[in-house]
This record gives structure tokens, C-alpha cells and sequence, in this order.
């Protein structure tokens, strides 16, 4: 049985679902399902989901009448076979590394929900999107507790920024209510936790959001089904805290329970706070061009392999509030580097003198490395010594950054990114073929610095 099952609802979807569906297939985490549920579609939005599954096993596509995106999911979730079950909408997409970095914080945490940053695109501008400062777990009370400051925020009521475990959703019979229109998602989030015991709030954007639907009295809804509904999600919500506070607790923060009423006035699903940057879209992440991934030669070859780990690397300095040459360099600290100049350091890293400034400034304000000063002999060449007429000697102050013990926990996270970089590089190899690459590498190694010694 596969991990993950990744549900989608496909309806008249004809312009996005490619980019939805290979965002997914090209997840640098394999171990999911991928249902993809057409739910009456009148235009090729099925034939394209057929042709996808004759090519990869991993897709299951199904073909039903229309009946509505939440009654499509509860279908989807009633055949799902994976432990743990993730969402997207057929119009959006997924960071190569979202499926992955949802399950290392399930089954690193044994925690029953994970929470994630997203993206949210209008046009060709990106901006990232949150709400939970810190990352790490947190219970029930606690994620209640950070939902009740912004209630009507996206973050908390959509499910793609959401990773479920299956076993809660069938023990407590949970499913999409196909009654209403608004805030259903929402509402099956507040029964899901009523349910878990620990969360995980990642900081790291996973998900690509483009806002496509308008307020409900655009969708041809009448006042009195919009207010029903409305009420109808406000009683979910207000039960929600009566079950997770106590008595007490609850009167106490009962003003700020009620905000709900005025945070969805409109429409409950256009708050976005906590907006991090504004980028044109493609800029937001590390990227690599298509004329650069076909070309052909050593020099795409090694660019593209210093890209590829760039990507990955992202994810990490997200995750810390850090920038890409800020882990490089800390990575780069925790290696054997002795006698390397300021100039070489850049080199090695691939940066500017400057960038590397800028990153041993900002590393050591969070207190990631420390600098020391010592003392070292420096020897003149000999025209020195006879032009000045000194000592063959003099003193020179040498700077060392040393990683400190906040720095010293972003490593295991880099750890986990250079698996994923070897995984991603030998997916398709046998062990044998691994290992006789890895010798002759060596070999090939060995070769270039007896070269450029003799030179």
C-alpha cells in the first residue's frame, strides 16, 4: 500500500490540470497514490487525466457524475488506501518537495496533523503565506489558541495546506458536509482536530494557491442561504471551543471566539496575513531555466547538479528564516576547510566576496557562528625581506567562524537534504551500480588533484 494518498477533484479543468498533475508526479518523494476524481467534466479535462494514468501506475481516475467538489472528495477519501491523505485543487500546484516534507514531520513527530506555509499567486506576482510564527508541535489547546487570533484565515480553513491521517478521518467518520457551499473545508478541519492529539506547524511553503473563485453572492447564492450557511459554520466554530476549553477558559475568551462573526463577514476566504515578500512568479524559489535543463555539456551538467541542490537547500533556509548562502555556509563551516583565504571560501561556495559578508553578518546576528581571533606567523617572500630589510617573520590576525550550538541544529536538516540529493541522483540505479559509480568518482577525484598539484 502506498504512504500517501493525494487526492484531487477535476472539474472542467482542461488549462491547469497538467500543471497540477506533473507537479505531483514530479515529487521528489515517490511512495503516494494519486486519485484523480472527474467529477462530470464537460470539457477534456478526463481524456488528459486518462492519458496520465496509462503512463504511471501510481494514478487511479475516475469518472462520475457531477456532484460537487466536496461529495468528489468524500469519494476520494473513501477509496484512499494510504496512511496518510493529502489535498490539491485541480487550478493549483505543489512545490516539488511537499509530499516529502509533510511526511518527515509526521513520522519524525508521530503527530496526527501537519500544517503548512503556502504560496499565493494572482497574475505573475507570488507572495508566501502564514500564520504560525514558530515551527515545531503544538496540542490541541495550543493550535486553538493561534487559530483564534485569525479565524477567517485561509491558512486554517483550506485542507491542501494540510496533511491527515486516514486512520482519524475513518474512526470518527468524517466527511465533507455537500450541504453548503461555503467554509465546508473549514468545518471538516474543526472536527479533524477535535479529534488529534499533536500538530506540526512547518514553515516552509508547500503549495501554490491561484485564487479563482469570487464571493458567494457572485456565485448566484441568495442572502438567505448565504446568512443560513454562515451561522450554520459559526455554531461549528463556537462548539469547537466549547469542547476544546474548559468551561472557565472559555468564557474567558469567548470576545475573541466571537471575532469569527466579524473576520467572515466577507466571505470568510480572502484573509491573507502574514504575507512574507511579493515576487514575480518563478523568482520566489531557486529555478532553472528550460534552455539550461536541455543543455548539453559539462558546463550545464555541473550547473544544473549546484541547482539541483540549490533547491533542496531552499527548503532548509525557509525553514530557518535564513537565505540559501546562509546554509551553504554553514554546511561549508562544518566541513574540514583549513588554510582557505576569504577569496577562496567565496570561490568554493560559489559566491560573491560580498554575498559571503552578508551571510557570516546575518548568521552571526542569529548567533549561528562565532568568530574567533588568533595569531599567525606570516612569511615574507624574499624580495620583501630584502626591500624592508626586517625579519623573515611577522604576525597576522586570522579570523575562524566556528558554528555554534543554534547552528549546530540546522545541520541534521541538511542531512536530510543531501539524502534527498542522492536520491534524486541514483533513483533507477541497483546498489552495484551505486557503489562502482561512487569508486570510479573517487578515482575520477583523485585524478583532478594530482593534476592541479603538479600544475
Amino acid at each position: 500500500m502506498p504512504l500517501v494518498s493525494i487526492i484531487v477533484p477535476v472539474y472542467n479543468a482542461e488549462r491547469t490540470i497538467d500543471r497540477c498533475i506533473n507537479s505531483i508526479l514530479n515529487q521528489t518523494y515517490k511512495d503516494f497514490e494519486l486519485l484523480l476524481l472527474n467529477d462530470g467534466s464537460t470539457d477534456v479535462s478526463g481524456m488528459i487525466c486518462n492519458v496520465y494514468a496509462e503512463k504511471d501506475t501510481r494514478i487511479r481516475v475516475i469518472h462520475k457524475e457531477n456532484s460537487g467538489v466536496s461529495d468528489t472528495r468524500n469519494q476520494g477519501i473513501a477509496m484512499a488506501e494510504g496512511k496518510y491523505i493529502q489535498f490539491l485543487d485541480s487550478d493549483d500546484w505543489v512545490t516539488p518537495e511537499a509530499t516529502g516534507v509533510f511526511v518527515r514531520a509526521a513520522e519524525g513527530y508521530q503527530c496526527d496533523m501537519v500544517i503548512a506555509d503556502f504560496y499565493r499567486v494572482v497574475g505573475e506576482r507570488v507572495s508566501q503565506k502564514g500564520d504560525i510564527e514558530e515551527e515545531g508541535i503544538m496540542d490541541r489547546a495550543g493550535y486553538a489558541a493561534n487559530m483564534m487570533r485569525k479565524p477567517a484565515n485561509f491558512y486554517y480553513g483550506v485542507l491542501w495546506n494540510k496533511f491527515y491521517k486516514r486512520s482519524i478521518i475513518e474512526e470518527y467518520h468524517l466527511k465533507m458536509d455537500n450541504s453548503i457551499s461555503w467554509c465546508e473545508d473549514f468545518m471538516f478541519n474543526l472536527e479533524y482536530i477535535r479529534h488529534v492529539q499533536t500538530i506540526y506547524a512547518l514553515k516552509i511553503p508547500v503549495y501554490y494557491y491561484v485564487k479563482t473563485k469570487g464571493s458567494l453572492a457572485s456565485q448566484g447564492i441568495n442572502m438567505k442561504k448565504i446568512i443560513q450557511m454562515k451561522r450554520m459554520v459559526f455554531t461549528y466554530y463556537n462548539n469547537f471551543y466549547k469542547d476544546v476549553f474548559d468551561d472557565v477558559d472559555y468564557e474567558r475568551r469567548r470576545a475573541q471566539v466571537y471575532r469569527f462573526l466579524f473576520d467572515a463577514a466577507n466571505d470568510g476566504t480572502v484573509s491573507f496575513l502574514n504575507t512574507v515578500g511579493n515576487y514575480r512568479l518563478g523568482e520566489e524559489r531557486t529555478n532553472v531555466s528550460e534552455g539550461v535543463q536541455d543543455g548539453e555539456g559539462n558546463f550545464f551538467e555541473r550547473y544544473r547538479e549546484r541547482k539541483l541542490l540549490d533547491k533542496l537547500i531552499d527548503i532548509v533556509a525557509l525553514r530557518n528564516e535564513l537565505t540559501t548562502v546562509d546554509i551553504k555556509l554553514l554546511y561549508y563551516l562544518s566541513q574540514s576547510h583549513e588554510n582557505c583565504t576569504f577569496k577562496e571560501t567565496a570561490d568554493i561556495l560559489n559566491i560573491s566576496r560580498r554575498e559571503l559578508s552578508a551571510a557570516i553578518q546575518r548568521l552571526s546576528a542569529k548567533e549561528m557562528i562565532a568568530v574567533s581571533e588568533k595569531e599567525q606567523d606570516k612569511i615574507r617572500t624574499e624580495g620583501e625581506t630584502r626591500e624592508r630589510g626586517q625579519e623573515n617573520k611577522r604576525k597576522r590576525i586570522i579570523r575562524e567562524y566556528v558554528i555554534t550550538r543554534e547552528g549546530e541544529m540546522v545541520l541534521p536538516e541538511l542531512l536530510f537534504v543531501l539524502y534527498d540529493f542522492d536520491q534524486i541522483q541514483y533513483e533507477g540505479f541497483s546498489q552495484e551500480e551505486i557503489e562502482l559509480y561512487e569508486r570510479l568518482n573517487e578515482k575520477r577525484n583523485r585524478n583532478i588533484q594530482r593534476t592541479l598539484r603538479n600544475s
